[in-house]
């Protein structure tokens, strides 16, 4: 590699997957600001750099966003799950009955809303059976994961692929081309999760259960008619900034007002409830003008009509993340307030204000109303439960969503439409039909993730100008010799060590280029170093960060890092072995 375009061409996109595997940045952040610096560098022209934002596996993608999103609204998914779940009596038994429906449904849409969809089902299940919601979290995102590898529209990664093999000049893939090595690799997978996933899942906690009695850190004070606070704002009253504690909110007569501001003024008679280490707060009691109230309101299972209790999933692309709360802004930013952190399984023993949050934290939050539906489908939060349903399922059209979602699979398969074809008729069937609104359907498609795509196919498209594909797929070559298995092994491995360290879809197209020029090299044809990428690419087991799927389920089960490694590497490992054997023979 001699050229200067080439070397910064590698230098750009190794310093993204390192700022991608050691900071916080949102990926989409990451991999826009690379394209903008091989662009503004002269690698990339204009066409080149912004070739990814038209790309129909990315467009592909959005459209399966708004189907889903008709699925969701409609309960489609849900009242078959329900139906399907069953009271199972043991452990291997739940996870059987759970791995199985999920893995045929991600295999006809999008393994991320599946997931979304079935964690609050199957965290309400896992409390009525009585099994740890731990021993059943992980396998939801995995039978999901094997699910998507089995068909052209089960995850995103194959969509994007594929559409790169279109812009490359190449015929795109059918429907069930991959099928051939993605279900046995998805009952290979399931076969191992269903002998291995009691033994090496945790018996633990789950990280909501931390948060279950808010009142076991809440102090109730009320002001009195003759003290020094009546009258008074918040911030007046000495009430702002208290060392261990905020006000989180007041009761005035039968009204409660929640998200407590500085320039509230106080009145006489007004409850006021504070959250915070309850030894730190018990000072508030000696303030002259508050008294200890003797009837308690702060009820966790009585919610007014004025606030309700949320308990969400903080996401990976949360704006604050690695900030404090306080310093976040969050209750200005989200109008709802922290009543409780959990980490690890385990409530978060700091003052709320000084905690630093992080990724698949779970948050006890109290909010209007308003919050679930603004946030409900928000990329900050997974929401995992709350107290209502902010909008009731429109069951009645469930089943005109299942037909939607059937026939657009049918079509594909007898080749009338193309898969982007047949995605946008099934998005516009679902806004017309009405299974799903436009606010719905515009809140479901998640952007950062399409301009990460946009982002890396930039990247990708700037190591196969510059020549820097072909100078490292060159090595490659050199280091496998004349066996094209080595070589295709060589690329599998690569791929699935970067899918785990950053995003699958990113590793995936930075990749693509490289499995091309290799098998170039070696003179024999791409397509089943293509297949192999495209496993690999969604196979990202073994660390929460590979894949969208384990960061949701990791906060809510109250996971650490080693459980993904001690049950996700063998994962890995055993569909990394399968692809590299059967993709040489069957293509």
């Amino acid at each position: 590699m001699s050229s200067v375009d080439g070397w910064l061409s590698v230098g750009v996109v190794g310093a993204v997957f390192a700022v991608l595997a050691t900071t916080r940045i949102a990926p989409y952040m990451a991999l826009i600001g690379g394209l903008a610096v091989l662009l503004v560098a002269g690698v990339l022209d204009s066409h080149q750099a912004l070739a990814g934002f038209a790309n129909e596996g990315m467009m592909t993608v959005g459209l399966l966003f708004v189907v889903a999103a008709g699925v969701r609204e409609t309960g489609a998914l849900s009242s078959v799950v329900h139906a399907v779940l069953g009271r199972p009596t043991s452990v291997r038994a739940a996870q059987a009955r759970l791995a199985a429906p999920v893995s045929v449904v991600s295999a006809f849409l999008n393994n991320t809303p599946v997931v979304a969809m079935m964690m609050p089902v199957v965290r309400d299940w896992a409390r009525r059976i009585g099994v740890p919601a731990s021993k059943l979290l992980i396998p939801l995102s995995y039978a999901s994961i094997l699910g998507g590898m089995c068909t052209l529209v089960g995850t995103s990664t194959f969509l994007v692929v594929n559409g790169l093999l279109l812009d490359a000049g190449a015929p795109g893939l059918g429907m069930f081309e991959i099928s051939v090595i993605g279900v046995p690799c998805a009952v290979a997978g399931l076969v191992y999760l269903y002998i291995a996933g009691d033994a090496l899942l945790p018996d633990r906690e789950e990280a909501s259960a931390a948060l279950d009695d808010p009142r076991e850190y809440t102090v109730e004070l009320v002001v009195g008619a003759k003290g020094p606070v009546a009258g008074k704002t918040v911030e007046e009253a000495g009430l702002r900034n208290l060392p261990g504690a905020f006000l989180a909110e007041i009761h005035r007569g039968d009204h409660v007002i929640p998200a407590v501001g500085p320039e509230m003024k106080l009145s006489a008679g007004d409850q006021l409830v504070f959250v915070g280490l309850v030894d730190t707060v018990v000072e508030l009691q000696q303030r002259p003008g508050l008294e200890p109230a003797t009837h308690q309101v702060f009820k966790l299972d009585a919610p007014r009509a004025e606030r309700w209790f949320i308990e969400a999933v903080v996401s990976h692309r949360c704006p604050i993340v690695g900030n404090t709360i306080r310093d976040g802004a969050f209750r200005t930013r989200y109008n709802a307030v922290v009543i409780a952190v959990a980490r690890g399984g385990e409530r978060v023993k700091k003052k709320i204000g000084d905690i630093v949050l992080q990724s698949g934290d779970v948050l006890l939050l109290e909010a209007p109303p308003q919050f679930v539906e603004h946030n409900r489908n928000s990329n900050d939060f997974y929401l995992v439960s709350r107290a209502t349903e902010a909008q009731p399922p429109r069951h009645e059209r469930a089943s005109i969503a299942g037909a939607i979602v059937a026939a657009m699979v049918a079509v594909v398969v007898i080749g009338w439409l193309s898969m982007f074809e047949a995605a946008l008729c099934a998005a516009a069937a679902m806004l017309f039909t009405r299974c799903c609104n436009e606010e719905a359907a515009r809140r479901s498609v998640d952007w950062q993730v399409l301009l990460a795509i946009a982002g890396a196919f930039g990247l990708g498209r700037a190591l196969l100008v510059s020549g820097a594909a072909e100078s490292i797929a060159g090595g490659l070559v050199d280091v496998a010799g004349d066996s094209d298995r080595l070589a295709l092994a060589g690329v599998c491995v690569a791929t699935v060590v970067l899918a785990e360290l950053v995003t699958h879809n990113a590793a995936a197209v930075i990749m693509f280029p490289i499995a091309v020029s290799t098998a170039t090299g070696l003179g024999v044809d791409p397509l089943p170093f293509v297949i192999a990428l495209m496993i690999a690419a969604a196979s990202a087991c073994a660390t929460p960060l590979g894949y969208q799927t384990n960061l949701m389920v990791y906060g809510a089960g109250g996971y650490r890092m080693t459980d993904f490694l001690r049950i996700g590497l063998p994962l890995d490992v055993l569909i990394l072995a399968i692809n590299v054997t059967l993709t040489p023979m069957l293509f």
